[in-house]
């Protein structure tokens, strides 16, 4: 294989390459950081996904009532409620 056909399969294999890595690639020199940055950003965040929890589970009740869930769901329904 002469030298150039070597270069040319270079040129085109490494956009390739990188393209599919890209995510990684991503994330090794630009890694994610923290989101909260305070007590009360944590606690707010916290309490956002206790709430989208909730409403999951309650939203899976349906016409039924607390019947329709699980036993699983049914626990952690009661103990979302407690906190």
């Amino acid at each position: 294989m002469p030298m150039i056909e070597i270069v040319f399969l270079f040129i085109i294999l490494i956009p390739i390459i990188l393209f599919f890595n890209r995510d990684w690639i991503k994330n090794k020199f630009y890694p994610k950081q923290e989101k909260n940055y305070t007590l009360d950003d944590k606690f707010n965040s916290d309490k956002r996904e206790k709430e989208k929890e909730i409403d999951k589970l309650l939203s899976k009740m349906g016409k039924n009532g607390i019947n329709d869930l699980s036993t699983k769901d049914r626990k952690r329904l009661d103990e979302l409620s407690k906190m």
